[in-house]
């Protein structure tokens, strides 16, 4: 008889900055898993956890919620868990509710839902040693007592606690709580019946079928994601019935049973939470928020820390990405020192091993970002963050939570589309992600470069002249992220400006540990969920530039011109012959595809620039043969019009297969990234004709 297969699943859930995550990270610790729930962008974290006499215990880690009464996808699985709505994940056993013991009535709402469900609850008070220092002082005894369930005061950051919840998870006999409620009389007829029908036509335990009617009630279980059991037509005919007869009573049903549960819960608290000795005067947040906050200093500071983060991932980030770059290319010089000449070389040397490079050399900024990201949420400045954005974001339709990843795109798109899980209403998010890509990334500044060096015909670039040109691209991408958000929020994602209601947490010390392992997670997934697909992308396009074959002895620039891509670099000629472009061009934008700054690399082979050791000769040769380029009428190819109109098409099309395969697994669909793709490069196209004619027609 095995043990480890009769022990209990517990999940644990909470509200949002509760101190969750960190007791699950304190409970598993590396022994995580972490992936999707099927068909939605929300992470599945379980870990295994031990019992004080080394017994297994499998937890699952809940997206924070404040009810069950769902609002984002994140708070939809939550209660599909819990309800047994999830055909993907099971019921789970035994459930862990983690409360934040300063806002104790806030989170026993959460709390109050749950113990409707009637399964075996554990309620964990965690940062009790914060509630201690505001003075506050809370009788965990009396509130075991008065619910019959075990209650443990905790410090999760410190470990206070850890071992008495250890104890009472390793308890075989859970009892299950005392809680009980009355359901206002109104609304006592329409929960008898739903819970009738839950139990008949979906099948449901009573107790679950009684919670469930009394969520059904609340009007907000409107959010259905992918993998909810739908209701019965039954359930649904006997909801809209009562619905219709209260409506015309003028009955507000939700509200009846909102304030009963608070009515509740304020008489539970009432005998439970006292003051001790409160410290005089504001709290060290509350001195913190002072200046945080401020109108003139909140903005100084946020500067600073978002300067700090900005160049970390540009600076700190170039070192291991340099790094990552030669280690790949050492790998890929080895391969070819002890394999045949060949395609299958070629195909492992510069199809698979460029397009893993591709990936992994990005992993560096991904980690950075994520540490900020983690440093800033476990401090409780995220949320400050937000609160002084908020105002500016809202100009264009989104709100303060949108800056964080729309900054992160400056250094990548993809760690900036990955942060956006951070917001929280699903149309904001997928405005966040769908505008991403226009803040001008790190890969974009080789090609900017490059193109600056030819458009100015001195041997040496002004350095005023390369930052101002270089500010003009920043500003034209994120003039462009924030013109189509504001018109996605006006027409294709129409939705009621958002309103931003966040809680300020306390301030903290952050866990280097928690820190490190949401750095771990992160990296992780985006290895995972990016690399497949564009190790694939990199094959094919391998594939495209090498066939067909030419004959022995033909350059690389005629092979190049000859092959799948260079065809179709002619077939592309047609489209951006108005914009000045011809097809040379167009093979280097069909490459960039694999990374934008492949178009320098493009250009070499094109105009038969020879590679040397030395990347700044490179980098000149290639400049000075991009001035030299004709076209076969014999006017300049690279004249200051075309670079500058070039530059300007690299800011505004999407020019990236990686970040099209994250926005893809982000938003679980093709629908969005192939949108993305077409609404941007039909941009890009449009305004460079513009520019290209009317400076053409000017004489340029």
């Amino acid at each position: 008889m095995s043990t480890a297969a009769k022990s209990p699943v517990y999940a644990l859930v909470g509200n949002p900055n509760c101190g969750k995550s960190t007791l699950f990270n304190a409970l598993t610790g590396l022994k995580q898993k972490v992936g999707n729930y099927p068909g939605v962008t929300v992470e599945r974290k379980i870990g295994t956890a031990f019992t004080q006499h080394g017994q297994p215990l499998t937890l699952i880690d809940l997206p924070g919620t404040y009810s069950l009464a769902a609002r984002s996808p994140d708070e939809a699985v939550t209660r599909d868990v819990l309800l047994g709505r999830r055909t993907d994940t099971a019921m789970p056993d035994r459930i862990i509710c983690v409360v934040d013991a300063t806002n104790l009535e806030r989170n026993l709402y959460l709390v109050h839902q749950i113990l409707d469900l009637g399964r075996p609850v554990i309620l964990v008070l965690n940062m009790m040693d914060v509630a201690e220092e505001a003075g506050l002082k809370i009788h965990t005894s009396r509130l075991e007592h008065t619910l019959g369930i075990p209650v443990i005061a905790c410090a999760a950051s410190s470990g206070r606690g850890l071992i008495e919840l250890k104890l009472a998870m390793s308890r075989p006999d859970l009892p299950l709580s005392r809680h009980a409620w009355d359901v206002p009389a109104a609304i006592a007829p329409a929960v008898s019946e739903l819970q009738a029908s839950l139990q008949d036509s979906d099948k449901k335990q009573p107790l679950i079928a009684r919670a469930e009617a009394l969520l059904l009630l609340t009007d907000q279980d409107s959010v259905r994601v992918a993998g909810s059991t739908p209701l019965s037509p039954r359930t649904q005919e006997i909801l809209g019935s009562w619905e219709k007869r209260w409506a015309a009573d003028g009955t507000d049903w939700a509200a009846a049973l909102v304030n009963a549960r608070y009515d509740n819960i304020g008489r539970l608290t009432a005998d439970i939470v006292g003051a001790s000795s409160a410290p005089a005067g504001p709290s060290t947040s509350d001195r913190i928020d002072a200046w945080v906050t401020h109108p003139v200093w909140g903005w100084c500071i946020f500067g600073v820390l978002m300067g700090v983060m900005f160049l970390s991932i540009f600076i700190l980030a170039s070192y291991p990405m340099d790094m990552i770059d030669g280690w790949m290319s050492s790998l890929s010089g080895w391969v070819t020192d002890h394999m045949a000449e060949g395609d299958l070389r070629d195909l492992i040397t510069e199809g698979a091993i460029a397009g893993v490079t591709g990936v992994i050399i990005f992993l560096p900024q991904i980690l950075i970002l994520f540490l900020f990201i983690g440093l800033l949420e476990s401090t409780g400045y995220m949320a400050r963050a937000a609160f002084i954005m908020d105002r500016l974001m809202s100009k264009v339709g989104l709100n303060g939570r949108s800056f964080i990843p729309l900054l992160g795109s400056y250094a990548c798109a993809i760690p900036g589309i990955m942060a956006a899980r951070t917001i929280e209403q699903p149309k904001d998010r997928l405005v966040t992600i769908l505008v991403a890509p226009f803040m001008s990334c790190s890969a974009r500044l080789p090609v900017y470069l490059l193109l600056i060096a030819a458009l100015v015909p001195n041997e040496q670039v002004p350095v005023g002249l390369k930052v101002g040109i270089m500010l003009l691209m920043y500003a034209l991408g994120t003039f462009g992220a924030f013109g189509f958000a504001w018109l996605f929020k006006k027409t294709l994602l129409r939705g009621a400006p958002p309103l931003m209601i966040m809680e300020l947490p306390p301030y903290r010390l952050p866990k280097g540990r928690d820190v490190a392992l949401q750095m771990v997670e992160r990296g992780g997934v985006f290895v995972k969920r990016a690399g497949t697909i564009i190790l694939g992308l990199s094959i094919v396009l391998w594939f495209l530039v090498t066939y067909p074959k030419s004959p022995e002895g033909t350059s690389k620039q005629e092979s190049l011109a000859h092959s799948y891509a260079g065809t179709a670099g002619h077939a592309l000629e047609p489209a951006i012959a108005p914009l000045g472009f011809e097809w040379r061009i167009g093979i280097g934008l069909i490459q960039s595809f694999a990374a934008r700054e492949v178009f320098n690399s493009s250009m070499s082979v094109i105009f038969a620039v020879e590679q040397t050791d030395d990347e700044d000769a490179d980098r000149g040769h290639l400049r000075d043969a991009l001035r030299a380029a004709e076209r076969p009428d014999g006017t300049k190819l690279f004249t200051p019009l075309i670079c500058l109109n070039l530059m300007v098409f690299y800011v505004f099309a999407m020019q990236c297969i990686s970040t099209i395969a994250v926005v893809k697994r982000e938003t679980n669909s093709w629908k969005w990234p192939l949108f993305q793709l077409g609404y941007m490069t039909g941009f890009a196209w449009f305004i460079c004709l513009v520019i290209y004619q009317v400076g053409h027609a000017l004489g340029y």
